[in-house]
């Protein structure tokens, strides 16, 4: 049998303007600056990463950890007040993957409770058997240890899972973990992608046909 694994920001939720505000919250919370270019560079990545090394606000553990979850709580708050959007074609595709028996996972570097914020708001949360998320790994990708603990709790080999991404680090991780890969230009151009080979580009899951993706495993 074949596995799915989400990525959760930019892959099943649209969510990259809500992160946006929720760090210039945080700044003007904390009379912090923000680099210009800081969410391009941190995308996808772990707020263990991005506030020392990317916004360099500070090196103390306690602190990142500590802002790192200020960052976090803004970001449900104004998603519980203006709502999260979810990805074109997503929720039709979570029914035909249910539909055809496929286990699906998500693996993502944000907070559970946002995953599951989201879930809850659009009634998606039976449609996945797990969530691996920040709270459940050590290392960020593009190491692939979120994507090998969702294969391996999903009780598939990581060469029978077919990962679903929006950022090179994400395809990258896929690679780095044996697995097939699906590369969505919600977050970044193909070009971006088509180095790093995943087995398919395509700009929103309505693009994708479910026979087509489980042919990649014959």
């Amino acid at each position: 049998m074949v596995g799915f694994i989400f990525d959760w920001d930019g892959v099943i939720v649209d969510s990259s303007e809500l992160h946006k505000l929720s760090w210039e919250a945080l700044a003007e919370e904390l009379q912090l600056s923000l680099p210009q270019d800081h969410f391009k560079r941190g995308f996808g990545k772990r707020n263990e990463t991005i506030i020392p090394e990317i916004l360099e606000w500070t090196k103390n553990r306690s602190l990142i950890d500590k802002w790192g979850k200020r960052k976090e709580e803004i970001y449900r708050e104004m998603g519980k007040s203006g709502g999260i959007n979810l990805q074109s074609g997503a929720k039709n595709f979570l029914k035909q993957a249910k539909q055809y028996g496929i286990s699906c996972a998500v693996g993502t570097s944000t907070e559970k409770k946002n995953v599951l914020l989201a879930m809850e708001q659009h009634r998606i949360k039976d449609f996945f058997n797990l969530i691996v998320s920040s709270d459940d790994v050590i290392e960020g990708k593009p190491n692939p240890e979120v994507f090998l603990k969702a294969s391996a709790r999903l009780g598939h080999q990581p060469s029978s899972c077919l990962v679903f991404e929006d950022s090179p680090h994400g395809i990258e991780a896929a690679k780095r973990g044996g697995m097939k890969s699906v590369a969505l230009t919600t977050s970044h151009p193909a070009k971006i992608f088509q180095q790093l080979q995943p087995n398919v580009i395509a700009a929103h899951f309505d693009e994708l046909r479910m026979d087509n993706l489980l042919a990649i495993f014959q």
